[in-house]
């Protein structure tokens, strides 16, 4: 009976006003065709909060459209139901939904044509509350995470395809539930999820061990030039790197969560170079320092562990200002 008690005081402690939950979900319950949208470069809680909410939805009879404007990448495309997603609406909807999404440009094209989305789901602390509803929890380890708690609450269904979606969101998220914002609460979700049928396993392997062949000779480009100043260090992946080994992303394949391993380090960059002279820059660091502030500053966001921008500007002009940035944030020598 304590046990039950406990779980039942976690499940309640979030950060979301009560009304205004039940509000949304008594909204969404009514509406017939409902479009969700997350962010740019979609990461894995971006993508299963995503499909799990949609699949959800459609299972409880909704017309629904998932749109990531930079489409699925190709590391997602075992989730059920991701061949479901576009990267433009289509038509009229009764509500619009986004998850996981911290600001609107975060949203890139999915909401260019719309003035003001109905919903925005976030558990990132940078959130600018730019919807009509906001239901934002920070103490949540994924956007995932609250969909695992509010959709079978508000009487949503959790079939398999949503639980492995869900649950693969927090997983990913938590780089296997190890990040330092790990809960209780995350943990009995994630056991719930996998009640309900989520392959822990099969996730765990698919989203955090698994590497393609080019992503592997383009994390040799990054590691080649590592960079060390006392207990920060930094790497760098230019376009060129991207082209020489073929690799179809945007991103850094992961690397800076496997540079997040190194001993004696506080804090881990990451350069990314992009098209239109673009540099998307994301940091980690131990639970001493908080790059969500050093994001901020370059207009991106986060978590205190884990956050990042979009900057523009030269690479290398990019890298310097940055360093230097993000030494004077932190207080580091």
């Amino acid at each position: 009976m304590l046990q039950e008690k406990s779980w039942l005081e976690m499940h309640k402690a979030r950060q979301i006003d009560e009304l205004l939950l039940k509000k949304v979900f008594r909204e969404l319950r009514l509406a017939h065709r409902v479009l969700i949208i997350s962010h740019i470069r979609p990461d894995g809680d971006a993508v299963g909060s995503l499909i799990g909410l949609g699949i959800s939805l459609q299972e409880y009879g909704k017309d629904v459209q998932m749109v990531l404007s930079d489409g699925i990448p190709d590391i997602f495309l075992h989730l059920p139901g991701s061949d479901q997603v576009k990267k433009k609406a289509d038509g009229e909807f009764d509500m619009i939904f986004a998850v996981d999404c911290s600001d609107r440009d975060r949203a890139g094209d999915a909401l260019s044509s719309i003035p003001l989305p109905e919903v925005n789901l976030d558990h990132h602390p940078t959130n600018t509350a730019f919807a009509k509803y906001n239901l934002v929890d920070s103490s949540a380890v994924a956007t995932a995470e609250l969909l695992g708690i509010f959709l079978p609450e508000f009487g949503f269904p959790i079939t398999k395809q949503v639980a492995d979606a869900l649950l693969f969101g927090m997983i990913t998220d938590t780089l296997g539930f190890r990040t330092n914002n790990m809960t209780p609460r995350a943990m009995k979700t994630a056991a719930l999820l996998m009640e309900a049928g989520a392959d822990l396993p099969g996730l765990y392997q698919k989203g955090l061990l698994n590497r393609s062949y080019s992503a592997a000779r383009y994390w040799g480009a990054g590691l080649s030039n590592l960079e060390r100043d006392g207990k920060m260090i930094w790497a760098t992946l230019a376009l060129k790197n991207r082209k020489a080994v073929n690799y179809p992303g945007r991103d850094d394949a992961d690397l800076i969560n496997f540079l997040s391993t190194i001993e004696a380090i506080d804090v881990v960059i990451m350069f990314i170079e992009q098209i239109n002279n673009q540099v998307k820059v994301s940091w980690r660091a131990t639970p001493d320092y908080d790059v969500a502030q050093v994001a901020l500053q370059f207009g991106g966001g986060g978590h205190t562990a884990a956050a990042g921008a979009t900057i523009e500007g030269d690479l290398k002009e990019v890298q310097a200002k940055v360093i230097s940035t993000t030494k004077t944030v932190l207080g580091i020598n």
